[in-house]
């Protein structure tokens, strides 16, 4: 299934924007004004919903007609776009968004046409279904491993380029001395935190 590598998931939603010329605020101004402010990162609320590798959320207002022998089309309404890669499977990601970050989902998808909030559960899901549409062209960046494999992945990564620069000719006899001493602590290290977004600086600000 193009949506599906593995055990990671690509989503891709398009939402209708409400279009009504009463309003004071046009609800895409409003909404890329939330999503402009929303903290990123580290600090993103999606860093609670677990299974998020990386999502986006952008405003879209038309498609960009690239010219002959393509057809010129227009959208008939500006779309609120979520792409997701995620591990595991849409049902239980769609359920912790809506248990987890729910002032935020409704605070987003509110500006969408026909959003019922998240006080239904499966009512949350069966929309953001509605709006899907099929990940036609999915490249998944991490195969069949979860957001804390990969961040673990990673901090070894680090942490042993860090220990091959410090040992630089090193004896045999310090050089197994020093792995060891190695060994036993990135052991012993915390997780880093999900949505990081450079690890190597990050360790460097904290080593």
């Amino acid at each position: 299934m193009a949506n599906q590598n593995g055990n990671m998931y690509g989503l891709t939603i398009l939402s209708p924007i409400i279009d009504d010329p009463k309003s004071k605020v046009s609800h895409d101004s409003a909404l890329r004004l939330y999503l402009q402010n929303m903290p990123r990162h580290a600090y993103s609320p999606f860093t609670k919903v677990s299974g998020t590798h990386f999502c986006r959320l952008v405003v879209m207002d038309d498609v960009v007609f690239v010219g002959s022998p393509a057809a010129e089309e227009h959208l008939k309404s500006k779309y609120l776009v979520f792409n997701s890669n995620l591990y595991g499977g849409l049902d239980a990601y769609l359920a912790e968004m809506a248990r987890k970050i729910p002032d935020v989902v409704d605070d987003i998808w509110s500006h969408c046409v026909g959003y019922p909030g998240v006080a239904d559960p499966s009512a949350f899901a069966a929309y953001m279904k509605k709006c899907q549409i099929e990940t036609t062209f999915f490249f998944a960046d991490v195969n069949d491993k979860t957001v804390e494999q990969t961040l673990r992945a990673l901090q070894m990564k680090v942490e042993f380029t860090a220990f091959i620069e410090r040992n630089q000719g090193a004896s045999p006899a310090g050089l197994l001395r020093e792995f060891a001493a190695f060994w036993e602590r990135v052991r012993e290290l915390p997780l880093p935190p999900a949505g990081v977004k450079d690890l190597a600086k990050s360790h460097a600000a904290i080593a």
